[in-house]
């Protein structure tokens, strides 16, 4: 399956030589909006987060007793929602964690006309720990997701872990990948000066890769090995730039988009090695070779 930016940018920039700079902006600023069509059977209740005139709609689904003293805030992939995120929950929820999962803006059904690639997405992510007054979150996001997540935890204190799957390295990078086929190098500078211009956001700061250099908690990369769609070196670009504790795992026939769910069995012994506590200790993170809190990256083929 083709991603939507690949889509995108054979629809926008690519589809004729004349086309203007307008329509591969368009195609970049405006994902396919895919509605949510169900309510989860877990326990939730709705939340509306007001991001600066955009309201994100979400489900806050309580944690089990006994709770721990941090939520999981998931992030979903581009033209995707929150319904995305439910098997997250049901997998979190038992284990004592909060789980946060709500629409991106320009996605399902929140409000907001322009996806940014994380530019703005940060500052909303960081408003939603305000207003749901979450003091220590863990991060997990797949694909565009996860680019928000990695932004997100350079500028926000509250992160205390990330779980980036599939991410990318940065907007112009994976723009000029997937269009060169089908546009020139012209048109997709121009389309992306627009992009930039019209979504009220720079371009080159749509960047986990910038970011990553300002991450110090811990953080599990994973990738899928039969990834097409955003080739393994955009993570481990990512790898090698973040300044904290840091795993990559290449995940054995993962294609884009699904190296979470196949190595989900890392991502829960990534979690517990964080150690940690319930609301009635202090949180601990242990120290040692190659595992969250400790300063060795662990790089796993």
């Amino acid at each position: 399956m083709r991603s939507a930016l690949v889509t995108a940018l054979i629809a926008g920039i690519g589809g004729a030589a004349c086309l203007p700079p307008s329509w591969g902006a368009a195609a970049i600023l405006h994902p396919q909006r895919r509605h949510v069509t169900a309510n989860p059977s877990l326990p939730h209740r709705d939340v509306a987060i007001d991001a600066d005139g955009v309201v994100l709609r979400g489900w806050l689904f309580p944690a089990r007793s006994p709770a721990r003293a941090v939520a999981v805030v998931t992030l979903h992939g581009i033209a995707d929602n929150r319904e995305s995120a439910v098997w997250i929950a049901e997998r979190l929820v038992p284990e004592g964690f909060d789980v946060l999962a709500y629409d991106s803006r320009a996605h399902g059904e929140s409000s907001g006309d322009a996806c940014t690639y994380g530019f703005h997405e940060k500052r909303d992510l960081s408003r939603a720990l305000d207003q749901l007054d979450i003091s220590r979150a863990i991060l997990m996001g797949n694909s565009l997701g996860a680019a928000i997540a990695l932004q997100s935890a350079a500028q926000d204190s509250r992160i205390i872990g990330v779980v980036a799957a599939d991410t990318f390295s940065d907007l112009e990078t994976i723009a000029r990948a997937r269009a060169p086929f089908f546009a020139s190098e012209t048109q997709i500078r121009e389309a992306l000066v627009l992009a930039g211009r019209e979504g009220a956001f720079p371009v080159a700061d749509a960047s986990p890769l910038n970011a990553a250099r300002r991450v110090r908690v811990p953080v599990l990369l994973l990738h899928g090995a039969l990834d097409r769609e955003t080739p393994r070196a955009h993570s481990e670009r990512v790898f090698a730039a973040l300044a904290g504790p840091r795993e990559l795992r290449i995940v054995p026939g993962a294609a884009h988009g699904e190296a979470l769910g196949k190595a989900w069995p890392d991502v829960e012994g990534w979690i517990a090695r964080m150690g940690l506590a319930s609301p009635r200790e202090p949180g601990v993170v242990r120290e040692g070779d190659g595992r969250p809190g400790s300063d060795g990256p662990r790089k796993t083929p």
